[in-house]
């Protein structure tokens, strides 16, 4: 018998029917005699409702009360698809809980809207295992110490599953989502995209920061951390799939770098839609200039991706760095109202019209000219780039946003991620 997690997206979660397939499947792990927590998101397109009447209410007020009303709204989709499904596994004949974060109790930090987890008590948890019950438990969110209840951004139910499982020494956490996997790439960008079988987890955690949408990278960092074994799969396999067919589906993201994974120089192509681009013109080249521009910028709670600064001109240069779109009007007023005049720089500049593409391998390590490679194929291509960063195992450029899909079938076919894995 192994403890096991199971995690659900919205769209897994969307009807009552899925709920009711959801349940079936659940019950089925447990009738094989798995303990089994199961952390569900909200129904696909609940967030958003209830965040669009808060909008309506006051649509552009960012504040910390504001933030924790936002938080005690958005809490409740889970808390209503938590429940739902703990009412269907009861009419399928299996004994079943649900808790909300608060209850568990999970605790984060008081950042209202991106809180971070700190810890997560397991007793109530194992009491209900023991005692024969799936125990379900909200995703995405959880209470700061002062018991006001906190939403961990968007995605947290990833996070919050990974964490459970840490938590509890679960033997597997399963990511049940509406696709069947990884791929090489966006299936809808590229038809020609392949699943992987496996990634390793410094790959998935490059192809989460960079825009893969199959997982939060938050999840990604604590299965790393607590080496907690990571499986992706599809919640619309049917739900009476043999157990141990289904437990080998999909992509399993491993700690290990076997002899296959090492043959591929390039894994995956991952593109990110929702960058802006920001320019801090006439900045004076001196020490301590980065420091004022972007500690204001991480005071303010806003997160930077790619940097660079250019050559400096008669003691002038200009420094440009990318953030999130949704943080691109925050971060423009504080850099005009704030820091260009304790710079005494020019301007304030931007740009949301830009995209971040990037190629990831492990394999990168160890072959040259990877980089150049890619270059060239955008070249190819008229394609014009803006920005450059990277490591060991990727390497991302910003361009202009119209040549994303272009960017990206260029990029699958030059390492001919195309063709079946040797």
């Amino acid at each position: 018998m192994a403890l096991i997690v199971h995690k659900y997206g919205g769209t897994s979660m969307g009807s009552t029917e899925r709920i009711r397939n959801v349940a079936k499947r659940v019950a089925k792990w447990a009738r094989a005699g798995h303990q089994m927590v199961v952390v569900p998101s909200a129904m696909s397109g609940e967030t958003n409702r209830l965040l669009a009447l808060a909008k309506e209410l006051a649509p552009s007020k960012a504040d910390t009360a504001y933030n924790r009303e936002l938080d005690m709204l958005a809490s409740t989709g889970e808390q209503a698809s938590s429940a739902l499904l703990a009412i269907a596994l009861q009419a399928e004949g299996q004994p079943s809980v649900s808790y909300a974060g608060w209850q568990v109790p999970i605790r984060t930090n008081n950042a209202y809207t991106k809180a971070r987890i700190e810890s997560i008590d397991d007793a109530r948890v194992r009491a209900d295992l023991d005692a024969g019950r799936v125990v379900i438990i909200t995703g995405f969110q959880g209470k700061d110490d002062e018991d006001n209840i906190t939403t961990l951004g968007r995605g947290g139910s990833d996070t919050s599953a990974v964490a459970v499982a840490a938590a509890l020494k679960a033997h597997e956490c399963l990511i049940y989502t509406d696709v069947d996997g990884v791929y090489t790439t966006d299936p809808r960008v590229v038809p020609e995209a392949r699943r992987l079988q496996t990634v390793s987890f410094e790959e998935m955690m490059e192809m989460a920061s960079l825009g893969s949408k199959v997982l939060q990278i938050r999840s990604v960092e604590f299965a790393g951390k607590y080496k907690v074994p990571l499986r992706v799969l599809s919640s619309f396999t049917a739900w009476d799939i043999d157990i141990n067919e289904e437990a080998k589906s999909g992509t399993l993201i491993t700690f290990e770098e076997d002899e296959k994974m090492e043959q591929a120089i390039v894994s995956g192509i991952a593109f990110n839609r929702d960058e802006a681009k920001i320019s801090v013109v006439g900045v004076p080249d001196k020490p301590g200039i980065a420091y004022q521009i972007l500690g204001a910028v991480a005071d303010a709670n806003i997160e930077v991706d790619m940097i660079i600064q250019n050559i400096s001109k008669d003691g002038k240069t200009d420094f440009s760095f990318t953030v999130h779109r949704n943080d691109y009007a925050r971060t423009t007023d504080l850099l005009k109202e704030k820091v260009l005049p304790a710079l005494g720089a020019s301007d304030v500049q931007g740009d949301t019209k830009i995209c971040k593409v990037s190629i990831v391998g492990i394999g990168m390590r160890s072959h040259v000219g990877v980089a150049s490679k890619m270059f060239r194929s955008l070249s190819e291509e008229g394609i014009n780039i803006q920005m450059i960063s990277t490591s060991e195992i990727k390497t991302s450029v910003v361009i202009d946003e119209k040549y994303m899909e272009l960017a990206v079938r260029a990029l699958h076919k030059a390492f001919d991620l195309d063709q079946p894995s040797a």
